[in-house]
């Protein structure tokens, strides 16, 4: 078989998995064709707007770092969704008689089908006419286009390959899972970019864009700017460093194929080897209660680690909290209390604690016979989520009064973000009893279809609730922040607060326990539905 017909049959066999994919139900293919539509539009929008920004002052800093981000985009996608291209595992091919490198050309070939490559050379399109000067400039343009494409594909193709014993893990699983908290993440710091670009102008990103402009696929579009400046050395420089970067792609992706291709598959034996050392290892269990506390203590922690919708939860839940009052401490348009927003991201964790157990909800319930081994159980869980939260939440609160310098305001920011973890530890161990719902193990989906009702007056009517249960405290903070001798008295906040947050809980506990005992058979059916 030569080359081209196996690249033509690559070719084929692609597109022919999109289409077989978009048969499997109509409601993936609706998904599908709404995703390619909004892509293709923003693609479009963006390909406009870099169009119009065209003799722009400092447009080449802007096109540089956009086509850094796109490679570095390009880089973690097999990461985050090994799924979104079932040509990404090349172990699936590992029967059939290919060489090495008519298989690496079929497949660099395969994957300019889809959406995200043409996404990116809508980009790299409009990132070329935005700073192209010149015949010359469009000349070299095309050239860089093609080569930062390559080397955009190339990139994840070699990533995919040299991890793809983690992506068909467990862990690669666990990758997928956080690909919400990447988006979440990145939008932030997009948004927090954009305010201060907006404010500062695009002469923010020159010191950037000088380093970055010799970073491949970037350096593709430094060079179209080199040539229209005059600069023919320094863009041949550019268009050799980007070849250069594609070439090595190629041949790391093409030796990892070769292993792959040839060696045994023993990803086995190192999970083995760790679930050994997991079962010989007691040091967790030795630093909790004993008895049942430090039992389901460890489960919970145990969930937070292993599970992968758990981990996602909570990974979103430490980052987010942080992320929004330390930036907006950072852009000075904070406060110390946006510090509570840690308390409450992380207070909803304690919010449907049966649903992470599933169906195996059958053993907790064995072993639950009365009101006490109903409190006993919740009890632990608010002790494991506690160990997390409570120096978390604090550690937020310390870290956003030190950057905004107001330290007098320290004590009544802490009392107010343990009343709130306090108020939404109680809500949340009765909501959990009271409307328990199922979480799937698989897909992206975090309540099972049927329970999306459940899941809003679960999560959001105990969170208004935790609101109102905080009232006091927070009449407290302002009115003692309004009268005139208050601020000698603001410290008494954080004892009050934690006072107040402990009887919460507490409260909360010993209404819940109740409920759980009585009713298990229903818990139980409504959290095996996943």
């Amino acid at each position: 078989m030569s080359d081209s017909t196996i690249t033509s049959t690559f070719v084929r066999l692609k597109l022919s998995l999109l289409r077989n994919g978009l048969r499997q139900s109509g409601g993936r293919k609706a998904a599908y064709i709404a995703s390619a539509v909004c892509a293709l539009l923003f693609a479009a929008l963006q390909l406009i707007g870099l169009i119009a920004l065209r003799g722009h002052a400092h447009v080449e800093s802007l096109v540089v770092l956009a086509a850094a981000v796109l490679g570095l985009g390009w880089a973690v996608m097999p990461l985050f969704f090994p799924s979104g291209d079932e040509t990404l595992d090349p172990t699936r091919l590992v029967m059939l008689p290919l060489r090495p490198r008519p298989l690496v050309r079929a497949l660099l070939v395969a994957s300019l089908v889809g959406i995200g490559p043409l996404f990116t050379l809508c980009l790299l399109v409009g990132s070329v006419v935005a700073v192209a000067r010149g015949g010359a400039a469009f000349v070299v343009g095309v050239v860089a286009v093609v080569l930062a494409l390559l080397v955009c594909v190339a990139l994840a193709r070699a990533v995919a390959a040299a991890n793809v014993r983690l992506l068909t893990s467990r862990k690669g699983r666990d990758l997928a899972v956080l690909s919400g908290l990447v988006i979440a993440i990145g939008a932030q710091v997009v948004n927090f970019g954009a305010q201060r670009l907006g404010a500062s102008g695009l002469g923010e990103l020159d010191p950037a864009a000088d380093v970055l402009q010799w970073v491949p696929p970037a350096s593709a579009i430094g060079a179209v700017h080199a040539v229209g400046e005059g600069s023919y050395g320094l863009a041949l420089a550019q268009l050799a460093l980007t070849a250069g970067a594609l070439a090595a792609l190629l041949a790391v992706w093409s030796r990892h194929l070769t292993r792959l291709m040839t060696s045994p598959d023993g990803s086995t034996l190192p999970a083995a080897e760790s679930a050994a050392r997991e079962r010989t290892s007691t040091g967790l269990g030795r630093l909790l209660p004993a008895g049942r506390t430090g039992t389901v203590m460890e489960r919970s922690l145990r969930y937070v680690w292993r599970d992968p919708k758990t981990k996602a939860a909570w990974v979103t839940s430490l980052a987010i909290g942080l992320i929004v009052p330390v930036f907006n401490a950072w852009q000075g348009t904070g406060s110390v209390y946006f510090a509570c927003f840690a308390a409450g991201m992380l207070g909803i964790q304690m919010y449907n604690q049966f649903g992470q157990d599933t169906s195996a909800f059958w053993m907790v319930a064995m072993t639950i016979s009365s009101t006490r081994d109903a409190y006993v159980e919740l009890r632990a869980r608010a002790l494991a989520l506690l160990l997390i939260t409570l120096p978390y939440a604090t550690l937020v609160t310390v870290v956003t009064t030190a950057m905004l310098g107001d330290w007098r305001r320290l004590p009544e920011a802490l009392g107010l973000s343990f009343a709130l973890l306090g108020a939404m530890l109680a809500t949340g161990a009765w909501t959990s009893a009271r409307f328990p719902y199922s979480i799937p193990q698989e897909g992206y989906k975090n309540v099972a279809p049927g329970q999306t009702g459940l899941a809003w007056i679960s999560i959001f009517g105990g969170m208004i609730a935790a609101a109102l249960l905080c009232a006091p405290v927070i009449a407290l903070t302002i009115w003692l922040n309004v009268s005139a001798d208050g601020d000698d008295w603001t410290w008494l906040l954080l004892p009050v607060g934690a006072g107040y947050a402990a009887a919460l809980t507490a409260a909360g506990l010993r209404l819940a326990a109740p409920q759980t005992a009585r009713r298990l058979p229903e818990i139980l059916t409504a959290v095996s539905k996943g």
